[in-house]
């Protein structure tokens, strides 16, 4: 299993068109096989940071999600509603795996 933590900078006075778009992608990404753990919003942090974490049985399944995400018309939808409203300024991707706990 690869989870992908994504970090977003916000633009701070956009964070309800945020939210939309969070909650656009997490069937999205279901959707292609992955499971969505959740977006987790700005609250006793930084007003402009964000993350959201979701996991696919392997690194290879992410990228066919990624590559078939880019002639999804709901996903291309959701990439242009972010764009449109302009509420992330900027995102980072990791890529984390479980600890596996039978060693």
């Amino acid at each position: 299993m690869i989870t992908c933590y994504v970090q977003y900078e916000l633009n701070p006075s956009k964070i309800p068109e945020f939210e939309e778009y969070a909650r656009a992608w997490i069937p999205l990404v279901e959707k292609f096989g992955g499971t969505h753990h959740g977006y987790y919003l700005p609250h006793e942090s930084p007003n402009d940071m964000a993350v959201c974490l979701f996991s696919f049985a392997s690194l290879a399944d992410y990228e066919a999600y990624r590559i078939k995400s880019l002639t999804d018309s709901e996903c291309q939808t959701a990439y242009q509603y972010a764009e449109d409203k302009e509420c992330i300024r900027r995102y980072d991707r990791h890529f984390l795996r479980p600890l596996d706990m039978k060693n």
